[in-house]
This record gives C-alpha cells, structure tokens and sequence, in this order.
C-alpha cells in the first residue's frame, strides 16, 4: 500500500448490478460504502448479494465472522439518491459499458461530491480519458478495472487517463490494496494491459481456424494439454459470449485506427451472423444442448514405455533448451541418444530429431556448433537412404525447412516437463516411416500427440509467440511494467505462466524465430515483431539460458 495516500474511508459504488455488488462487498471491509443505483429493487438485490457475499466469505473462513460482521454494517443504501455520495473519498462507478451513460453519470457526480473526490470508473474497454472528459476536474478521474467475480478475482488494474493526477491514481491504488487486491497499473489504451495483451489467444486461434491448420476441438485441446490453459480460446469464447467477444473486437480495431494485430475474423462475424453466440444461446463453437459435456472426457495419456525394437537409438541435434530437455526425457524412457557429432560405427538412428534448424534472419550459433551443424547435415544425407528425419518447426514451416523431403514436423511449448502433447505435422512428401516413429517417439515419452497442419510454430507456438509479442509492444510503448503485465494475465486471466516469463523460458530467440518465420511465409502486418522483442534478440538478451530477457535471472536455473 501507498505511504504517501492512505485508503479512503467513505467509498461510493454507483450501480448494483453483479459487478457493483461485488465491488461494495470489497469496499465495505475497511471503509464506510454507499451503494446507488437508480433502480429500487436493483439496489435492494445489490445489497442483498454484497451482504450474501459476506456471510459466505465467512463461511468459508476466508473472512471472520467478526470481520464479515462489522463490514455488513458499513454497507448502506445510497438515500435518496447521488446527493447521498457528497462526502465520498472515492466513487467508483460501475454502470452499463456505454460511454453515453458513463459520462452523463460523471457530469451529475461532479455536481455531487467535492472537488477533492477521486472518481473511479470500472470500465474495462473504453477509454478513461473520453470519460473523464465529461468531468469537471478530468484529473481527479481514473480506471479501476476490476475482473469477474469481483469478490473471486485476485487483480485490480488501475488506469491512467491523459490527465489522471498521481494523488488520484494513488488513492485508487491504496484503496485496490485494502481491498485485498494486487494491483497493476496501467495507462489508457485499448483494453488497457490485461485485455490488451491477451487479444492474440482468440485472434491467433481463429486465424488457425480459418487457414484450416486444425479444428476447434484441436486447439482447445492443444493449449489445454501443451500449454496448460484452463480453457482454450474457442470454449472461453463461449463462455464469454460469442457475440460480446465480437463486439469487443470490433472496438479495439476502431480505437486503435486498424492495427492489423487486432483485425476481427470473419469467421467470428459469421458465426455471431448465425446466431452462434456460446453458451448462453445452447450453441456456439460448441453444441451446450445435450445432456452430456460439450466435448468428450480427455483419455489418459500413453504410458511412458521402452523403445521399439530396433528403434532404441535417436540423433538429436541442437543447442537450445528443448533439445536439452528432450535429451534428458529420451534417456529417461530407455533412448539411447547421441550427438550428431557422435561417431555413429554404421548403426543407423531410428529417428534423427532436428532442434536447430534456422533460416538466415535467425541469429547465429556460437562457432563452436559448427561441427556439430556439419554433422547434423551427414545425418541428413543418411536419412535420405533410410533414417527418418524429424524437424522443429520454430524457424518454418516443415515445407520450408525440408523441401522436398521425407521428414515429420514437431512442436512444443516448452517447458517439455509441464507440456502433456506434442504437436505432429506432415507434408506430401513426408514417408510414412517417418511420421509412425515421431508418433511412437514421443509416446514412448508419455505425451499425447495431435497430428495439425504445416506452418511455423504449429498451434500453440503461434498463440503463445503472438501473446509474447502483443505483451512486448505493450511494454515497449509504455502500457505496463513487465511485472505488471505477467502479474496481470496470472491473477485477471487464469494463464498458466505470465507471457513475458515464458517468452524467457522459452527463449526470445525461439519466439523471435517463430514470427518471423510466419511473416517471411505469410506476409502479413500481424505477425512483425515487437521492437522491444528484437532488441532484446539483438543484446544477446534470450532470457532464462542468457540469464537475461524480460527479466533478470541470477542463473540459468533461477
């Protein structure tokens, strides 16, 4: 909490819907609260559910039932109406997500309440400053967004308009804290940080959609299984509402003039079109109108088992840290793994996995690889007569990084550890040899397969790069602190790693080499890369092995 500005003491919450209960149930913890709301019987079951709220905090022992108490008997109604809000420290309105609406309300609190009176609006997309325009004083107005349920949620983001005071942003933040809240801080701007950063989870999935690189069941299940999401986009898509994440889209694209990382899909316009609209509707990407659950329970995964006969050596070639971690898993499982450089004494591999494949906007291995890259290359020749190749789809697509020959595609997510499935692609020219041995190497690790279509970092490597990215520019441009920013999409948004730490766990050369890849094959303004994330390429700055990215690291291990 703040030193400098202490938490209010008498909070307003202008509106009593399902939001601004919950936010009247944190304001009433520490300070006296007053909650309005035009409606009569709104405010009565606005105030109801905050003092519901309450008695099942306590329940839960997350709340003592003294604490639950007294704070039930620091919330009141708002009588007779705004005029009651005159002594507030801080009014936080949370009224419909109309801009007409929110500033009509701001322009009559500003005759209300004092001029020292910090004003507070819960927006979660449109811009603070267009608000605060309507007050009197703009400098005393800010954002606090808070993430549904209120109550649940872990976050507070607290936004700077043009002209938001620091005393203003202060307060707001030490109000956040005593709320029990982290709180993040953000400037204004599209989606501010969290929703701002998260665009590409959606976006990217429908662009693998529409270019038919897997269904909508695949990649759900690929970012639930590889990346360790709760959801993955199309079923939080429906939960969210089909036809709201549309509207939401449309916004940022018209706010932000047509950045072309924030085009909507036409396939998301299509399916709104269809009436398509999630689970509120019985339909949306997925059929909610059975009784059983919209898609089928997830089989165990294979059994980690000892290699084939005559299968039991494996090549694996590279630097990074996938290579390493699919070192130590093969020999786990009973591989033995050699070095391309290793002398091979005419035993031919039973598969050679190739984790290091570039193109030439791919910064360079140390001169020390060469060797070993020599090496690599006599393996490929070899796999010409018999050995089947597999190939890290990082630096391109399978067909660009083999074209014209017999090798299986693959990509994961690291850290292989965390990760249940391994991606699989194939060209036309992929042997059939091939492609069983990549299915059987990486069940013999234990891990799903899922067999998608060709393109540079298949599924999640495209969703997660692009949400590293989207998380660069935003740093890069000032929006948020790195902190704030992984802070953010842990707490508000349920990821299982905040994006710039896994870009650094990754490796921002392996990101780096992902999005360019995808604009030197598609062309296409989405996919450039942030300038913060290329400069820190440039510096050596690869994060966890460099012991440096988007954060510090005292080790490579740390």
């Amino acid at each position: 909490m703040s030193e400098a500005v202490q938490p209010p003491t008498r909070i307003g919450v202008v509106g009593a819907g399902t939001m601004g209960s919950g936010i009247a149930q944190l304001a009433c913890r520490f300070a006296h609260t007053l909650l309005y709301d035009p409606v009569p019987e709104a405010l009565e079951r606005g105030l109801l559910r905050a003092r519901e709220g309450l008695v099942k905090e306590a329940a839960k022992g997350t709340l003592s039932e003294e604490r639950a108490a007294s704070a039930a008997a620091r919330l009141h109604a708002a009588l007779p109406g705004l005029d009651a809000l005159a002594d507030c420290e801080l009014v936080i309105e949370a009224a419909p997500e109309r801009p007409d609406i929110k500033r009509e309300l701001f322009a009559e609190l500003c005759e209300v309440v004092s001029e020292d009176c910090v004003l507070a609006t819960n927006t979660s997309s449109l811009p603070v400053t267009g608000i605060a325009a309507a007050a009197t004083h703009p400098e005393r107005v800010v954002g606090m967004h808070f993430f549904n349920p209120a109550p649940l949620m872990r976050l507070v983001e607290v936004i700077a308009g043009v002209r938001s005071s620091e005393r203003a942003i202060e307060l707001a933040h030490a109000a956040g804290e005593a709320m029990g809240k982290t709180v993040i801080r953000a400037t204004d701007g599209p989606g501010f940080l969290v929703n701002r950063c998260n665009r590409p989870f959606l976006l990217e999935g429908l662009k693998l959609l529409a270019e038919q690189v897997a269904d909508v069941q695949s990649i759900d299940r690929i970012c639930r299984l590889e990346g360790g999401f709760r959801m993955g986009p199309f079923e939080l898509s429906d939960l969210v509402g089909v036809d709201t994440g549309f509207d939401v889209s449309r916004s940022f694209y018209e706010l932000s003039f047509g950045e072309p990382r924030w085009r909507p899909s036409a396939l998301h316009a299509r399916q709104v079109a269809a009436g398509l609209s999630g689970r509120k509707a019985g339909r949306g990407w997925y059929d909610y109108r059975g009784e059983g659950a919209h898609r089928p329970p997830e089989p165990e995964a294979p059994t980690p088992a000892p290699p084939a006969s005559g299968e039991a050596i494996v090549v694996i070639a590279g630097a990074g840290a996938l290579a390493d971690e699919l070192r130590d898993a093969a020999a786990a499982a009973g591989y033995e793994v050699r070095g391309p450089a290793q002398p091979s004494h005419g035993e031919l591999p039973a598969l050679i996995v190739r984790c290091d494949a570039e193109d030439e906007q791919t910064p360079q291995p140390p001169s020390n690889q060469g060797h070993e890259r020599a090496s690599l290359h006599a393996h490929a020749e070899r796999a010409a007569h018999g050995a089947p190749e597999l190939i890290l789809c990082a630096a391109g697509s399978l067909a660009a990084l083999d074209s014209g020959g017999a090798a299986a595609g693959f990509h994961v997510v690291g850290p292989l550890a965390s990760a249940g499935l391994v991606e699989l692609t194939r060209t036309s020219g992929t042997s059939p040899l091939a492609a069983a041995r990549a299915q059987r190497f990486f069940e013999a690790l234990g891990r799903h397969v899922c067999w998608v279509a060709d393109c540079p970092g298949l599924v999640l490597g495209r969703i997660v790069c692009q949400l590293v990215n989207e998380c660069a520019f935003a740093l890069g441009e000032g929006v948020g602190s790195a902190k704030d920013i992984d802070d953010g999409m842990l707490l508000g948004l349920n990821h299982p790693r905040g994006p710039l730490a896994w870009g650094d766990e990754i490796g921002l050369d392996h990101v780096l080499a992902v999005l360019d890849a995808l604009w030197a094959e598609r062309r296409e303004e989405r996919y450039r890369a942030a300038p913060r994330l290329r400069s820190l390429v440039l510096e050596g700055r690869t994060g966890k092995r460099a012991r440096a990215g988007f954060f510090e690291y005292e080790s490579a291990a740390a």
